[in-house]
Order: C-alpha cells, then sequence, then structure tokens
C-alpha cells in the first residue's frame, strides 16, 4: 500500500486493526457493529445490529420497509453464500392499470407494491449465524441499540438533513413535496412545517415499538403478525395494493454468487435480480486492459471504465430481470469471450454513442465487516428513492420502499411488472477472494453509480496499489442519470484535473463538473486484509456520516 501526495485526508483516517473491522456510512452504526464484534458476535451479528441502527439513524437511505442483499463468507467453511432479501410484487398489481394510470408513481401508497425484504434477510442471516457460525448473542441483543435510538431518539446527520431539505419543499411538486403526507410530515419536519436540521433530535417511538416486537418476537412477527396486518390495513384505507397473503408468502433465499476473475483474484456478487451482473461484466472487460499502463487519474484511465460500464448496461438492461420469470445467459455475459469481445469494441481515442437512457436509481447503504474468525459479509439495505414512497404505514413507523416503481410497464422488457415478481435490482454487494480468503470487502451506495465505483476502488487498490482510504477519497465519476435528471452525461467531481476533464470532452463525453466530495458519487466503504500481516484495513466515505471502526 501507498500513499498518494494529495489525498491528506485518507492519511488521517486509515484506521487499521487486527480482530475485527467495520465500515458504515454512519458513525454509530459503526460503533454498534463495533461493540458486537467486541463482546464475540460474528460479523453477520454486526452487520445485523449496524444495519438496524441505520434503519433508525438514515431512512433516507434503508428502513424497515426496503430491501436487502448479502454475500456471506464462512471462513472456518471456506464457502460464500448470497443471500437475496428483495421484496416480490403484490399479487393485485395489474400492468394495464398502471398504464391507465401513466405509470408507476414514485411516490404514494400505489408505489409501495414489492413487500419489504430486509427484515427477513436479518433474520435468515441471524438464523445462520447462531446455528452454523456459532453466534452467542441472542436476535434481540443485536436490536438493542436501535430499539433505543429510535425511542429515545438519535441526532440528525448531515446526510438525512440535506435530503429531508430537497424532499420537504412544497413548491417541488409530487416527488419532493413528502409533506403532504401527514405521517412522514409528524416524524419529520417541525410543527411549523421546517425539516429538522443537523444535530436535531430525531425520534421515532412508534418505529421503536415495531423493533421492540422483533425483538421479542423474532423477525417473523413482521410478516405474520401484527405488525403485517397493520401496514395491510393502511394500503386498505389508501389504495394500496399489499395485503396480509403477500407478506405472509414472502421469503428471503440463500443463493450461489456469481463470479469472475480480476488479475487472477476472484470477484464476487449477487445473482439476478441483482445488478451484479453488471458489475462482475465490467470487471471482466477491465480485465483483458493493462489499466496500471493506463495511468491512475488520467483520461484513458476514466475514458476506458466509462466505455466498458457502457457494454455492461447494455447486457444489463437487455437480460436483468426476475430468473423466475425469465431467462438470462449469465454463463456467456460473464464468460473471458464475451469479455475479450466486449473490449474489443472500446475504441480509446473516441466516446460510443450512449446505450439509451438509463433510468434513474436511489438511495441505499453498504455496509461492511470482517470480525475475529475471519468471516466476513458484504451487505446493501436499500428503500429505492430517498425516503422511498414517503409513506410510515399506519402507526408501525415502517417508511416503505418504492422499488416497484423500477418496473417496466413494456410488455417485452425482461422488468415487465407482474404478480409475486422480484424487480430489477440495482442492489449489488460485492467481496473479492485470494485463494478462497477475502481479500477486499467493498461497496457502495448510488444505483447507476455502484458497478462504476466498485470499478474504481477494485483498479486503485489492486492496479495502483492504494490503501482503501484512498481509493475511497480518489476523485469519482458518475455516468447515466440520477435523481430523476433527465439527462445521461459523466459527473465528474471537480479534484479531477481540468486539462483531463477537456480530453475526456475531446473525446466526445459529455462531461460535467461537480463539487469536490459530491454526493451524487455515493457513499463507499472498503475493508482490505493485508497479504502478510493480517491486519484489516478500512475506509469509510468523507461523502457520508460514517466511520471504518476497528479492534
Amino acid at each position: 500500500m501507498s500513499f498518494s501526495e494529495h489525498e491528506t485526508i485518507a492519511r488521517r483516517t486509515n484506521p487499521v486493526a487486527g480482530r475485527g473491522m467495520i465500515t458504515t456510512p454512519h458513525h454509530l452504526a459503526s460503533q454498534s457493529g463495533l461493540a458486537v464484534l467486541r463482546k464475540g458476535g460474528t460479523a453477520v451479528d454486526a452487520a445485523i445490529a449496524a444495519g438496524a441502527v441505520l434503519a433508525v439513524a438514515y431512512p433516507q437511505m434503508c428502513g424497515l420497509g426496503g430491501d436487502a442483499f448479502w454475500l456471506v463468507h464462512d471462513a472456518a467453511r471456506g464457502t460464500t453464500r448470497a443471500l437475496n432479501a428483495g421484496g416480490r410484487a403484490a399479487q393485485a398489481v395489474r400492468r394495464e392499470d398502471f398504464v391507465a394510470l401513466g405509470g408507476i408513481p414514485a411516490r404514494g401508497w400505489q408505489a409501495a407494491i414489492t413487500v419489504p425484504g430486509m427484515v427477513s434477510g436479518w433474520g435468515e442471516a441471524y438464523a445462520y449465524s447462531r446455528d452454523v457460525l456459532g453466534s452467542p448473542l441472542s436476535w434481540a441483543e443485536l436490536l438493542e441499540d436501535a430499539v433505543a435510538y429510535a425511542e429515545d431518539g438519535v441526532p440528525m446527520a448531515s446526510s438525512l438533513a440535506q435530503w429531508l431539505r430537497e424532499d420537504t419543499r412544497t413548491d417541488a411538486g409530487d416527488a419532493r413535496n413528502l409533506q403532504r403526507f401527514a405521517a412522514f410530515r409528524r416524524i419529520f419536519c417541525t410543527a411549523e412545517g421546517d425539516p429538522c436540521a443537523v444535530g436535531r433530535r430525531l425520534r421515532q417511538p412508534e418505529l421503536a415499538e415495531t423493533l421492540r416486537r422483533l425483538a421479542r418476537e423474532g423477525w417473523r412477527a413482521f410478516y405474520e403478525g401484527d405488525i403485517a396486518a397493520r401496514i395491510a390495513a393502511d394500503m386498505r384505507v389508501h389504495g394500496g395494493l399489499l395485503t396480509e397473503k403477500d407478506f405472509a408468502a414472502h421469503h428471503a433465499d440463500w443463493q450461489e454468487p456469481l463470479c469472475v476473475k480480476y488479475r487472477g483474484l476472484s470477484v464476487l456478487n449477487c445473482p439476478p435480480n441483482s445488478q451484479g451482473m453488471a458489475s462482475l461484466e465490467l470487471l471482466a472487460i477491465l480485465d483483458r486492459f493493462d489499466v496500471r499502463a493506463l495511468g491512475e487519474g488520467t483520461a484513458d484511465y476514466y475514458h476506458l471504465i466509462i466505455e466498458a460500464t457502457k457494454l455492461a448496461f447494455a447486457d444489463r438492461d437487455r437480460y436483468l430481470g426476475d430468473p423466475e420469470f425469465t431467462d438470462i445467459p449469465l454463463e456467456e455475459l460473464l464468460s473471458p469471450e464475451h469479455a475479450a469481445a466486449q473490449a474489443s469494441r472500446i475504441d480509446m481515442r473516441r466516446a460510443a454513442a450512449s446505450v439509451g437512457p438509463l433510468d434513474p436509481h436511489g438511495d441505499t447503504i453498504w455496509l461492511g465487516v470482517v470480525d475475529a474468525r475471519g468471516t466476513a459479509v458484504s451487505m446493501i439495505q436499500s428503500v429505492y428513492h430517498d425516503f422511498g414512497s414517503g409513506i410510515v404505514a399506519g402507526d408501525t413507523g415502517v417508511l416503505l420502499q418504492n422499488r416497484g416503481c423500477f418496473f417496466s410497464l413494456d410488455p417485452s422488457s425482461p422488468n415487465c411488472l407482474a404478480p409475486g415478481k422480484r424487480p430489477f435490482h440495482t442492489l449489488n454487494p460485492p467481496m473479492l477472494l485470494d485463494g478462497g480468503t477475502p481479500r477486499l470487502i467493498y461497496g457502495t451506495m448510488g444505483g447507476e453509480g455502484q458497478p462504476q465505483t466498485q470499478a474504481a476502488l477494485v483498479t486503485r487498490i489492486v492496479d495502483f496499489g492504494m490503501t482503501p482510504q484512498e481509493a475511497v477519497c480518489a476523485p469519482r465519476w458518475l455516468y447515466g442519470r440520477s435523481w430523476g435528471e433527465a439527462v445521461n452525461n459523466i459527473r465528474l467531481e471537480s479534484r479531477i484535473d481540468g486539462k483531463v476533464v477537456e480530453e475526456l470532452r475531446r473525446r466526445g463525453h459529455d462531461a460535467v463538473v461537480t463539487t469536490a466530495f459530491s454526493d451524487v458519487m455515493g457513499h463507499a466503504g472498503a475493508v482490505w486484509r493485508h497479504p502478510e500481516t493480517g491486519f484489516l484495513w478500512g475506509a469509510a466515505d468523507p461523502r457520508g456520516d460514517g466511520i471504518a471502526a476497528g479492534w
């Protein structure tokens, strides 16, 4: 590992530990996860505890009403498993109804058309931790901090306050005016209707009661008991489609992860309906190039990854959907032959035409954990758009996601809406293994940006020898549309050299310069195991509110 002269922030915040490490985008969540590790809990336990705190403290990004995807590496058995905790569409959905409506709404009760899957993921992961990994901790212990923060209140973080300002503007139309939903306004705004500011205490007593019930009765209470009944009742009153039967039928699924090689290392990710296939195809294409010879931060470096991204996204958009409803040629798409063919299409002198308008994606958290046993977790939770549907269901305190609005209404699309179907999911938690040992646990939020930022982290750490914190802090870019913006372009952080920006424009890229550390790039993180010392190096993103913490 080396230190680049221009990344002094990475020098100041480069945590290294020997027994365990966790990184999340909120410092309280990282501390809760670390406390679990210090009590002898597994990486899975720490991820659940941190994820529960994030569901309270980072509701703009994730919550009990959202979905989750996991990778879990079991060091004792040398196995890695994927866990799909994404929800399925309500049985009552009808494509024709939404066509007549003019599309699937992004906000409101009819935007909440998929069952929240996240809690089922916590439950399945905890069962594995208890029964297979030998966790000494109870399920209730893992939710203690989340219950306390929901009941007593948590200080408003800067990211939460920022998104509240954006999404409570009464002059901004339905997509941004979440104040029009009474329950949302009551929880997240002052009595005068102003969004809560940084440092204000955010109390969520109804969410605390829901979390207490889950701690007492187990995770299935979210799907089979009074919680599901009250969410469904709120749906009925307001014309929503989710029912108690939809909740009762939900289940998370353990799966075999997908894998490609990068520089001889094994890169793993979740299978469809996750876009993990796109993240892996992107790295497989880059593996055909001598990235190091291009130089980190050069116009060639950015151009290559952007062009490879276009090709991977084109395959993704052509094929990705719920594999129970559509055939996806994964073996072909992730083969070395396909990667070579895709690589041959890249012109290093000129940007290819856009692969077509990309769809906007939303808000997410990624967290990573490694424990003293070597067990490792890469996990993502999300409510899709910032604050999801905007609907806090009944008196449960549960903010419901709007992932279902990403379904297509085109009957020829593999992602076309259908009852019981899982939508195309941007969530994809990666992990890089060296000889069967996790070498790099990494990831990010940010929809379209996830595969691109993952590629930035891998190339910067593997090809250029950066520390994880350097790689996270280094200037980033985003190709594609995000947060509802109407055009595709390349957004580049202002720390990228102006001559590089001009060269990218000369090659045909529609390049726009953003702020130095732009929130639109997402909140990334990483945990890297040193191949010689075995020490764990952590990284958290200065674009977020998190820390990496170890012991």
